[in-house]
């Protein structure tokens, strides 16, 4: 229960103790595709002598850090990644998943990525990619509801038919009308989509120090819980 009119209000919430995922899940780095993938987010593709498995050399990856780098200050700005970032039907990224990486990667919190932080982040998108593509059985180019299902349950979620229709109806890669299919969710949308139910979990999980699957949070503290999400 919630009550908004006092400042000693709380939340209870309440997750099923099962639906945490399992201490073994490796979130770091996505399962692997069944074949090697090149990655294929950047619009500067490497030469087949550089590339491996998707990942260039460094020489390679420094000459695509600086054309992404239009205005030559060392560092790339939000603006600049997202108009490197493609999906596979050529939309760009959209901005709140550019933030989000940027956020990620950022490492100095200088509002922008140096080199250094360039490289974490191609590798981080590189292995997303192949997890993508592995999760997109029907090579539509888009993850579907039941997709989604399956690999959000592959890195240990097993949330309810209730909470994966709200995922998927508000990643989306359109808005739904209501009436037919939902869109797929492109593969920038994917991302946010999954690293959203991680951070949400591990921070539900923090609070639940008993694991009973119930905690109780003040207001300011149910707030920071959604607004520091992605």
């Amino acid at each position: 229960m919630y009550h908004s009119n006092s400042h000693r209000s709380s939340v209870h919430a309440h997750t099923p103790s099962h639906m945490y995922p399992s201490s073994r899940t490796n979130y770091a780095t996505p399962p692997p595709a069944a074949t090697p993938y090149q990655a294929q987010q950047l619009q500067y593709q490497p030469s087949r002598r550089s590339q491996t498995a998707g990942v260039p050399d460094q020489s390679q990856l420094y000459q695509w850090f600086r054309k992404v780098d239009t205005d030559g200050s060392g560092e790339i700005s939000v603006q600049e990644l997202q108009a490197a970032l493609i999906n596979g039907d050529w939309s760009r990224f959209d901005i709140d998943t550019v933030k989000m990486l940027m956020n990620l990667f950022d490492v100095d919190r200088s509002g922008s990525i140096g080199f250094n932080e360039f490289q974490g982040l191609w590798k981080y998108i590189v292995d997303w990619q192949q997890a993508f593509k592995y999760f997109d059985r029907d090579g539509s180019g888009t993850i579907d509801g039941h997709e989604l299902a399956n690999a959000l349950r592959q890195f240990g979620y097993n949330l309810s038919p209730t909470i994966l229709a709200l995922l998927e109806q508000k990643y989306a890669s359109a808005p739904y009308s209501g009436q037919g299919p939902l869109p797929g969710i492109s593969f920038d949308r994917f991302v946010r989509a999954c690293v959203v139910v991680k951070n949400l979990t591990e921070a539900f999980q923090r609070k639940d120090t008993d694991r009973d699957g119930w905690i109780t949070v003040n207001y300011e503290e149910f707030l920071k819980m959604f607004l520091m999400a992605p």
